[in-house]
Formats: structure tokens, sequence, C-alpha cells
């Protein structure tokens, strides 16, 4: 179920500022005072400021200051010998002492050139300067140190309270010089439940195909945050609303597809919608056996029907049908995973739910034998805990008795997988004899003859459980004896 966004009134959040500063871990204290005594600014901003008013901690602090690169490392190694500075270049240095993580970045004030998203790196001179090239006034709100001075010079404070997205600067400058911010947004709309204020999603919506200038791992990044926030929904929305989506997932907007008087279906892209939110429902707790939040299961839900819009035929008789849609996307989900440079893994246990996700239909009709519900395990293989999750899911009728008729139907299928499960090794089917026996009492050297056989034996053992060594060896022997003859 998608949470219910709960958020304090402007003057709560204020009171709140009053005290939060004095909660920071005493070696930030030392911190900022060494950076005082140094003559430097150092502000605490961006996210941990964000989340700090939202209730939530972080381990993980990110500060801004006026000191140079090798300010900040002399000043950092001081405080800690643990420092890094792979981010020098763009003028970050980090550093952690026990549990806490610092990076602090230098003022920045950097230019794009336009045509590509990485900036001609520019040091500034001002906090309230940096701050303005963030990407949402959520995020551009700081409090310098060791002052505790809370300093918010676009509004992100009454933003935060009105749950709203806003750039800090002109949205069309803003996306402009960093299209990824648009994907970002659609993010934030996921994990914070926040609402993208207009003028914000009509730049988002008319500069839509500058999104195309970014690198897919960078879009896969952004994809895979929002798709593990609490508001998926809306985040997918977003992204489909203002075109953005066309060019980095075009498969989700592609299932708007067309109704007519004559034939009617389903609406396919508010099913899915659907289906992920209850994907997410059936998501367990870190002890059960599909811990949330799954990015598979999420991914496998949001593309599971991407094969329908290929594969719509329209029938005699104003019907409408998806043959083979499994199959079609289950290639579809395997290119799109592919071109957005998710991991092999990732893209093997989707594009598999994908292909699996309709074999369950028809178990309500007609009850199936051990043998189909064992290869209905064997096949599902390590995914089948999803497979349960997302077959469950895809049911979306409103018709009370159709979806009581299929939870009941799936409720026998789990039943009957525990029972086979209790009286075999359903999960880790094997013929009875193995490929050294095989090859003793046929009297064979190895070579395909062993394959052959050993799949005979795997069939015979999906129909009919396990068979026992000798009853084995006797339709072995029978069946080697039929293949001479």
């Amino acid at each position: 179920m998608t949470p219910t966004l709960e958020l304090p009134d402007i003057a709560v959040l204020r009171a709140r500022a009053q005290g939060l500063w004095g909660a920071l871990p005493p070696e930030v204290g030392e911190l900022a005072e060494a950076f005082a005594a140094a003559g430097h600014e150092l502000a605490l901003v961006g996210g941990p400021v964000r989340d700090a008013f939202l209730g939530r901690s972080s381990a993980d602090l990110d500060f801004a200051t006026s000191a140079r690169p090798d300010d900040i490392e002399r000043l950092l190694k001081a405080w800690t010998r643990a420092t890094w500075d792979m981010g020098r270049e763009f003028g970050t240095i980090g550093g952690r002492r026990g549990d806490l993580v610092v990076e602090i970045t230098t003022y920045r004030a950097d230019e794009y050139d336009g045509a590509t998203r990485k900036p001609v790196v520019a040091f500034g001179d001002s906090l309230e300067g940096d701050l303005a090239r963030r990407d949402f006034t959520v995020n551009a709100m700081a409090v310098r140190l060791p002052q505790a001075e809370f300093v918010d010079p676009f509004g992100g404070l009454e933003d935060l309270a009105g749950g709203l997205l806003r750039t800090p600067v002109d949205p069309a400058v803003s996306f402009g010089d960093d299209p990824l911010r648009m994907m970002r947004a659609a993010r934030f709309a996921s994990q914070l439940g926040f609402d993208i204020e207009p003028a914000t999603f009509a730049a988002m919506a008319a500069m839509a195909e500058r999104i195309s200038i970014v690198s897919a791992e960078r879009v896969r990044d952004e994809l895979v945050k929002l798709l593990l926030g609490g508001w998926v929904r809306a985040g997918l929305a977003a992204l489909v609303d203002s075109g953005i989506a066309e060019h980095v997932l075009p498969e989700l907007p592609a299932l708007k597809l067309e109704v007519d008087e004559h034939h009617h279906h389903k609406d396919v892209y508010d099913h899915t919608l659907t289906v992920v939110e209850q994907a997410i429902d059936l998501e367990t707790g870190p002890d059960g056996p599909v811990p949330g939040p799954d990015l598979v299961l999420r991914l496998a839900s949001l593309l599971h029907d991407i094969g329908k819009p290929p594969t719509r035929r329209l029938e005699p008789g104003g019907g409408v049908s998806f043959h083979h849609h499994e199959v079609v996307g289950a290639k579809m989900a395997r290119r799109r995973l592919k071109e957005l440079r998710f991991d092999k893994d990732t893209i093997k246990a989707v594009d598999h739910l994908v292909a699996l996700h309709l074999r369950f239909h028809g178990y309500a009709d007609a009850r199936w034998s051990d043998s189909a519900v064992r290869r209905y395990v064997v096949d599902a293989g390590d995914e089948l805990e999803r497979l349960h999750r997302l077959t469950r899911a895809d049911v979306t009728t409103r018709n009370r008795r159709k979806a009581d008729r299929l939870s009941h139907a799936y409720d026998d299928l789990e039943h009957r997988i525990a029972e086979l499960r209790e009286q075999e090794e359903i999960d880790a089917i094997r013929p009875d004899l193995d490929g050294t026996q095989i090859m003793a009492i046929l009297g064979i050297a190895p070579g395909r003859e062993v394959g052959v056989a050993y799949k005979h034996l795997l069939e015979l053992r999906m129909e009919h459980g396990p068979l026992g060594p000798e009853r084995a060896e006797a339709e072995l022997r029978a069946w080697w004896e039929a293949r001479q003859g």
C-alpha cells in the first residue's frame, strides 16, 4: 500500500530547526571549529538538511565550504587519518571518523556548454551562489557551522512543508544545465511523495528530449532509485506525463493503447501501475522470502505486459487478443534493460519472470497434475517466490467473484507445492540415476547419448515423481533397448 504522506506545518518545521543542529555528532563540531579557526566557512548542505527536517538521520553528511581542495584536505587530515580525494577535480574531499562519513566540497559556480551535462568546474565564493546551482529548493537549504545558522535563500522550507518540488532558479535554465535533474524530479516524487510544481513540470515536458544526452548508466541509477521509493506510481506517472519516458523507457507510455467503441480491453498502462503497487504490497520483511524493496520484482511488474502493444490483434466480434505477449515481452524487457546497462543477473531474473507470468492462467479452470506442478516449480527456479507475487499482483479485475476465484486457485497451487515439497525434493529435481550410473548400466562412454538418457530419466521423474533406483534402471534399459532397435 502506498504510504500516506504526512507533512508537518511550516511552524512545526521552523521550531524543529531551532534545536535540530544541536543533535549533530560532536565530531562535526570539532571539524567546524577547525575550519572557522583557519578562516573558512563550513555549512551542512543538501539532502542531510532536508532529511533532518523530515525526521530522518544520515551517517553520511555533505558540506560546502569556502576553502579550496588543498585546504580541505589539510584540515580533514588533522581531523582523521581516513581521507580520500577521488572527487578533487570537482572540489570534493572525503573523510571517515568511526561511523561518520563526511564529504566536503568547495563552493561551486559551474558553467555548462549546453551540449553535454558535464560542467566546466569553477569554484565560487558564496554559500548562496553554491545553493543556487542545486536541483530543487528542498535540497538548497544549508546550516552554517559552528554557529548553526539556517540558510534558505529559495524558500526550500516552505516547499518542504507544502510537499513541493521546485527548482531554485528558472527550471529551463536548471534543466538546460543538467537534464538529469528532470529524472531526479520524478525520482524525488517517488522517494518523498512530493508534487512537482507546475512551472517545473512544464519545463520538464518542454525539454524532455534533452534527457537523451544523459548516459544510460545515470538514467538507470535514477530509475532504480525511483522504483525503490515509497510512491512509485507517482514517479512513473511523472516520467510518462512529462514525455521523458518516451526517451528512457518508451515501452511504458506505449501501454496506453487506444480503445475504440467496438474493441474493448483493459487499460494496460493503468493496469501496469496497479500491478506494480500490488506487487510492492506483497513484498516481505527482511526475514521473508522477498524482502522489500525488491528491485527485480518491481522491474518485472513494470515490464510484464510490454509485449502487449506489438502483439495486439483486433478479433471479429469486438475482442482483442495479445497472443504470446509474454514471450515477446521477455525479449523486449531483456533488450531494454541491456540498453540501460543493468547487470546480467537482474536482466536474467526479470526476463524469466516476464516470460513465466502467464503460466498460472488456466489453473483455476483445470487443476494441474502433480507433473505440471513440478514443472512450474522447476521452470521458476530461484524466482519462484517472486513469481508467486507477480502472478497474484497481476489480478486487477474489479469483478470480486473472479478475483476471489483466482486468489483461491493460487492458494491451492501454493498448497500443492508445499505438499510435494514434503514428499520429495521438488526444488532440485534430478533423475534417479546420475551420469556415471547411466554409463555403467548401459556400458557407454561419455558423450551425447549420456545426455539424452539423462534427459529421458528427468522427464520420467517430472511426470511420475521419484522412481527409485531399481525402477529407474528398468526404465532406462527398456528405453535404451527400444532406441537401439
